[in-house]
């Protein structure tokens, strides 16, 4: 399958394969990435409400996929974390 230009360098700059998309690790990248430019939007946009609940969505997905990675792969964890800089639990 042929992803964007996007997210082939974002997979690519955390270290995996572009066709390795349904890891813990990547799925946490990408929802990462939606969560920044999501944050952006919501940010300029205050009186959106359905972006913020979506917002909202994203980072509970993003939580628990966190969450089974530290406990399936604690080191791959702290890697992801310190390169996405974001905090962990």
């Amino acid at each position: 399958m042929k992803y964007s230009k996007e997210t082939s360098k974002l997979l690519q700059d955390i270290g995996l394969d572009e066709s390795n998309t349904g890891s813990s690790e990547a799925q946490i990248a990408l929802l990462t990435d939606r969560i920044r430019s999501l944050t952006d939007h919501v940010k300029k946009n205050k009186k959106d409400v359905h972006s913020k609940h979506g917002l909202v969505k994203l980072v509970s997905q993003r939580k628990k996929h966190l969450k089974y990675l530290e406990k399936r792969n604690s080191d791959s964890y702290k890697q992801l974390i310190e390169k996405l800089s974001i905090r962990g639990l």
